[in-house]
């Protein structure tokens, strides 16, 4: 079965008083958008991934990694800017299934969306619902009545249809007011209601935000790595995945990358999954000579797949040659790139041992990193 899901962030975000749309703000480097998006990429059942954006927040782009991910620009109102997506999706496609999702809720976990995909293959719609726990009253000019909270029931998103059925249905009914794409359902025997969860919240104003960045700061976690070679002649010098022009080059089994074997380290620590000796072992002759970037991606994109991603990377290298002032911004973009997080999230230091030790005498070099990551699931 054929999973498309449309992420719609095209509101304006008015009643959280900022200046910044609230899918654009971050919690431990990841705007809303990034988080959902990062949950979301790790199904590969979903084959298809929709952003709806507003024109207006152009400018806000740049800071979310779209990569595979398709951009539909938005309407004036929640129902215009879901047609809009369905719309297109439907050129491209006109079965399988759509889940249909705010980016105002990015704390859903992967557990919700593997039963909303599993309920999905009997169900024409399933929905993630949540019983009123609290008092509900209703007011009518003076009069307070008490409702039986039993009766009622909240909607949660991502929500999931029959891709054609409910674009048909948003365009038959594009001049009604919806909360939410259930909202258009005609026959409820068709509709599977699933468990939803009180962690996905949607966040509406500062204080969900702050809410939702508490919860995530329960979520971090640090690793610690060193790494040392020797400094030998007729070797390449790389660092942090930068060839840096040098008499002396590194010695190793691959190419000898202490900043990168040190950071690889350091994540596996923070993620508690054993070391980089472990994994990549110099007993294994396909590492030979292998590039350093080549398994930081590797560890990357495991990580990824257990929810993890890099938060922050403080590094020092330590060495007495060759000088490194002029390199550090290209290791420290280098970084970036490979795991994928923000530059100004990278702090890269370069130290001498003032002579002493082996690193002092020019016959090796070290480097010890620190490293935070952060769990979004």
């Amino acid at each position: 079965m054929r999973f498309s899901f449309i992420l719609l962030a095209g509101g304006n975000s008015n009643r959280f008083d900022s200046h910044t749309p609230k899918q654009y703000h971050k919690i431990a480097g990841k705007t809303l958008i990034d988080i959902s998006l990062t949950k979301i990429k790790q199904f590969k059942e979903i084959e298809t991934i929709i952003f709806v954006y507003n024109k207006k927040h152009k400018k806000h782009l740049k800071k979310i990694n779209l990569k595979d991910v398709k951009l539909v620009e938005g309407g004036e109102t929640r129902h215009e800017s879901t047609y809009n997506a369905l719309n297109y999706l439907t050129k491209k496609q006109n079965t399988g299934k759509v889940l249909i999702h705010d980016a105002a809720r990015p704390n859903f976990s992967k557990k919700l969306i593997k039963n909303i995909l599993l309920n999905s293959k009997k169900n024409k719609s399933v929905i993630p619902s949540l019983k009123i726990q609290d008092a509900l009253k209703k007011k009518n000019k003076q009069k307070i009545s008490n409702l039986d909270r039993n009766t009622y029931f909240l909607t949660q998103t991502p929500q999931c249809f029959n891709l054609n059925e409910i674009f048909q249905l948003h365009k038959k009914k594009r001049n009604e007011y919806i909360d939410d794409d259930f909202s258009l359902l005609d026959n409820f025997n068709d509709i599977k209601f699933i468990p939803g969860e009180k962690r996905n919240l949607k966040i509406t104003d500062p204080e969900d935000f702050n809410l939702l960045k508490n919860f995530y700061s329960s979520k971090i976690s640090l690793g610690i790595g060193f790494d040392i070679h020797r400094l030998v002649k007729g070797k390449k010098l790389f660092l942090g995945g930068v060839k840096i022009p040098s008499k002396l080059g590194t010695l190793g089994h691959s190419d000898g990358d202490p900043v990168l074997h040190s950071v690889i380290d350091a994540i596996l620590g923070a993620c508690n999954m054993g070391d980089i000796g472990k994994k990549f072992s110099d007993k294994n002759k396909k590492y030979k000579n292998i590039r350093s970037t080549k398994l930081i991606k590797d560890v990357v994109n495991e990580i990824k797949n257990k929810s993890f991603i890099v938060k922050n990377i403080d590094i020092n290298i330590i060495t007495e040659t060759p000088k490194l002032k002029k390199f550090k911004i290209k290791i420290a973009n280098s970084l970036a790139n490979l795991c994928e997080i923000s530059l100004n999230c990278i702090n890269v230091k370069a130290k001498t041992t003032e002579k002493l030790g082996v690193i002092g005498q020019a016959k090796a070099i070290a480097s010890e990193v620190i490293v935070s990551v952060i769990k979004y699931d």
